[in-house]
């Protein structure tokens, strides 16, 4: 199969799957489950599905120790981008924080630009504007919707930090590991990131039904094993930019699951933000895959 479908393929899965938070994670909340305690069982129960998967294929867990402090480097990453990202919309309107957090994909384009001379085309421009408004119209906020200066901060951050790590994967050599050996070290050091904070597990809560105990299962599975591991394919084959974009995904995915399933209202204005970001993907698929430009850096790194 061409290494560019494949690519989209990965990145469109990984949008969908991160998409399904509200899914899993929601019910957590209902059952005052705080959040440190469930980020830490979904970086900690997708290490294990992980490493138990590799070990039934005969996955390799090594790699050179050289990629380290880029390894650690992305664990850290991951776990700032969720916990920024639950931090923003606990205090302020999710729809906001979500527009605000999909400025990812400009920021990635901006790194690569800037930093490593990726060629700007009309097609990234255009599908990156039909994805930015798609999520605009999709998360605008409903009547007295909070808004204030520390939830703008932190989705600002966890936008930043998300595109930094999806930088990262393209430009050093951790584009040379497996995917699953590089989603496994950053998913196992994410828990221990959250462990640290639950004061070595004191403060821990623990899933006291068997409902708690399903859905950490299903957030550490699909918005966190799948996403993670799948967009580190995606970045290897299509590029830090297209993969960034086909993101869009993953806000239509959360407003799909609350109209399904927590019987929220579909509108007009809902289809058009639909058709707008299903354009940025066809656009994305479209697209001629670029030369890389951090090959010349690749023994550097």
């Amino acid at each position: 199969m061409n290494k560019s479908l494949i690519g989209c393929a990965a990145g469109i899965v990984s949008a969908v799957t991160f998409g399904m938070n509200p899914l899993f994670g929601l019910p957590l909340y209902k059952e005052n489950i705080g959040p440190a305690s469930v980020l830490f069982y979904r970086f900690f129960f997708a290490s294990i599905m992980l490493a138990v998967y590799m070990l039934i294929t005969r996955k390799s867990f090594r790699f050179d120790l050289k990629l380290l402090p880029h390894v650690f480097a992305g664990g850290i990453l991951l776990a700032l981008t969720c916990l920024a990202w639950f931090c923003s919309f606990r205090i302020m309107d999710s729809g906001i924080g979500a527009t605000i957090m999909f400025v990812y994909p400009i920021m990635v384009a901006a790194i690569m630009i800037a930093g490593f001379k990726e060629k700007l085309t009309l097609k990234i421009v255009v599908s990156a504007i039909c994805a930015l408004a798609g999520v605009a119209v999709l998360c605008r906020p409903g009547e007295g919707a909070t808004v204030n200066a520390p939830g703008i901060i932190y989705a600002l951050l966890s936008a930043l930090f998300y595109a930094v790590y999806i930088v990262i994967l393209k430009v050093t050599r951790l584009k040379t590991m497996l995917p699953e050996t590089l989603t496994f070290c950053t998913m196992a050091l994410g828990a221990l990131v959250f462990l640290v904070l639950l004061r070595f597990g004191a403060d821990l809560q623990m899933l006291r039904t068997w409902s708690a105990f399903g859905n950490a299962l299903g957030v550490a599975f699909f918005p966190s094993l799948l996403s993670f591991l799948l967009i580190a394919v995606a970045v290897k084959y299509i590029g830090a930019t297209r993969s960034a974009i086909l993101g869009a995904l993953e806000p239509m995915t959360a407003v799909v699951i609350g109209i399904a399933v927590f019987s929220e209202k579909f509108t007009w204005a809902l289809l058009a933000g639909i058709i707008l970001i299903l354009s940025s993907v066809v656009i994305v698929i479209c697209g001629k895959e670029q030369k890389d430009p951090s090959a010349p850096l690749s023994e550097n790194n």
